[in-house]
């Protein structure tokens, strides 16, 4: 039986009893995972494909849920949308290892249910986040009329969490943005690399659909009808000598000889030049917060535009300059040669989500301070950067703890955004991080990492009411959470332990962590 895309969405959701949408459909054609039928210039399916492939996806499911047993799994949040997942301004700007804003919802909010069978917070309470990362308890506490604390080590994440929560002008933020958009297209049509992209994509395009038609040659990989690694190695190599003949004929330079620093390590000279002129545009805006907003923006735009394969976009390995052979697309791609594209959809994006934000928030207080949990003065920090947030700690205290420790041996936080630092001259604080990659996972980063908590957790007591309940999201494979907790002074009062299923980096295993409830 042929089913078109809406067909096929509406029938498997029947099927399955579970809601799969037409974008669903559309991604298991794309990647090859059921085959494409064109029929009088529409596309069609096969239902018996279809069927396979969701009751193979629900053999893997079922495994899943045995392995991990004893897990909550209201806290999966499996049934969650990726766009609801990354609703509004939780999507400001990429960063690895946050939580989802559903997680943080599920205790701070005061519904019940069989396992959350009190409230924790309530409207007007004041929460901590020792650990704000993306500052997603921020923005959370926020729109559930509760006032919220950040402390971060790293001064571009407090950056992000800050941009987050602030108010715009968003006439102001649209009148800038469209401003610098114009005056990046008029700087990019004066350079001469951007004639040599344009004739470089339609060569792609046109070799892309010879060698590598899509979706058949990834099914092609997928029933093992030709070795890839040999096939993509010989088209490749006829690839760069049409690519390396067109960098002669516009005599171009695309690779920066001088490795001195991240900026020019990791970008093409064309996208370099043009970083270099958004920034200073964007220095000449009076607004100060549509000025950081613009900086925001200008970040994730570059992240975007790193010379790396799309494969490796969140995990660096070495600068990519010429085109390569993509295995994520099952084609040839190529390095960005401008980021006017990446900027012109990212101002819009933000835009689009600091204005749906703006009508959900409450009129409380968020903000996220620069400095080491282990040993901050919260209220003399707060004295001097929010007067009113002071006073009401000063003289109610805190509520309670919402957060996430970084997990030990897992990211280096700094790291992951350098380009920031080095553009924007913050200041590196590598060597404080709590549990970094670059510490490893044996037992001396272990004990480390124990006392680094138990330090923070300590320090922070006395800024929280006597009762104060206190919750912990961590990835325990090494059961150092009741240490920390004895360590601190604080008990555990209970474990919630959830499944982690929707994953978007490479590795996309699932895997359980818990949220412990300490007082």
């Amino acid at each position: 039986m042929l089913l078109s895309i809406q067909e096929a969405s509406e029938w498997a959701s029947r099927e399955f009893k579970k809601e799969i949408t037409p974008s669903n459909i559309s991604y298991l054609i794309q990647y090859g995972r059921v085959q494409k039928i064109k029929k009088e210039g529409k596309t069609f399916i096969l239902a018996d494909e279809l069927k396979r492939y969701y009751e193979q996806s629900l053999v893997k499911e079922k495994k899943y849920r045995q392995k991990f047993e004893d897990i909550n799994w209201h806290l999966s949040f499996d049934w969650v949308k990726e766009k609801d997942r990354t609703k509004h301004v939780h999507r400001l700007h990429p960063y690895k290892g946050k939580f989802i804003p559903q997680l943080v919802e599920y205790f701070l909010d005061d519904h019940i249910d069989e396992f959350k069978k009190r409230n924790f917070f309530k409207k007007g309470d004041i929460v901590l986040d020792p650990f704000a990362g993306s500052g997603t308890t921020l923005v959370v506490a926020n729109e559930l009329k509760m006032d919220a604390i950040g402390v971060d080590i790293s001064p571009f994440n407090a950056f992000i969490s800050n941009c987050k929560v602030a108010k715009y002008d968003i006439l102001d933020l649209e009148i800038e943005t469209k401003k610098i958009t114009q005056k990046l297209k008029n700087f990019i049509k004066k350079q001469s690399y951007i004639r040599f992209d344009e004739e470089l994509n339609d060569i792609l395009a046109d070799f892309n659909k010879k060698f590598f038609p899509s979706p058949d040659f990834k099914r092609w990989i997928r029933e093992e009808r030709i070795d890839e690694k040999e096939y993509s190695k010989k088209r490749i190599e006829e690839f760069l000598l049409k690519y390396f003949d067109l960098l002669k004929k516009y005599g171009l330079e695309i690779e920066n000889k001088e490795k001195s620093s991240f900026l020019k390590t990791w970008y093409v000279l064309p996208i370099q030049k043009e970083i270099e002129f958004v920034f200073e545009e964007i220095k000449k805006v009076k607004n100060k917060n549509t000025k950081k907003l613009l900086a925001l923006i200008l970040s994730r735009t570059i992240r975007s535009c790193r010379a790396t394969t799309h494969s490796d976009l969140a995990t660096l390995k070495e600068p990519v300059t010429k085109p390569y052979y993509c295995k994520k697309h099952g084609k040839i791609c190529k390095p960005l040669f401008t980021i006017y594209n990446w900027w012109e959809r990212y101002t819009k994006d933000t835009i689009k989500r600091v204005s749906e934000f703006d009508t959900l928030r409450s009129d409380t207080r968020q903000i996220c301070l620069v400095g080491d949990s282990r040993e901050l003065d919260i209220l003399s920090e707060l004295e001097r950067k929010d007067k009113e947030l002071f006073e009401k700690v000063k003289h109610k205290k805190i509520d309670g703890i919402f957060t996430s420790p970084p997990y030990v041996g897992l990211i280096n936080y700094h790291e992951q955004h350098e380009y920031a630092y080095e553009l924007f001259g913050f200041k590196r604080q590598d060597e404080l991080e709590i549990g970094p990659l670059f510490k490893g996972k044996g037992e001396s980063a272990r004990r480390e990492y124990v006392e680094g908590v138990a330090k923070v957790l300590k320090n922070i007591k006395k800024y929280l009411k006597e009762d104060a309940n206190i919750f912990i999201v961590a990835n325990d494979k090494f059961n150092l959470y009741p240490i920390i907790a004895q360590k601190a002074g604080l008990k555990i009062i209970e474990e919630f332990k959830r499944p982690v299923l929707n994953r978007v980096e490479k590795d996309k295993n699932p895997y359980s962590e818990s949220v412990f409830w300490m007082k």
